[in-house]
């Protein structure tokens, strides 16, 4: 799933956080970094950071909570 413009980083990652199952981002080469683990939120996600916002990610969330979740934010923040 694309989501984009999130505002609240910290909410993001305390949903990704919350997620059962595995949550990953998917890079533009194809590859696909654990964002459930703390390094690969830094790491990965320093680059994409403009003004404190995320402007858009491709993640894929393998449970139907999990994706649950992640619409909900996305939904209601």
């Amino acid at each position: 799933m694309k989501v984009s413009n999130i505002k609240d980083v910290d909410k993001f990652f305390e949903v990704v956080d919350s997620c059962a199952g595995k949550v990953e981002l998917v890079t533009g080469e194809g590859d696909r970094l654990n964002l459930k683990s703390k390094l690969s939120q830094y790491v990965s996600l320093a680059n994409i950071f403009s003004n404190g916002e995320i402007p858009e990610l491709e993640i894929v969330a393998y449970e139907k909570e999990d994706i649950e979740k992640l619409m909900n934010f996305m939904i209601n923040g």
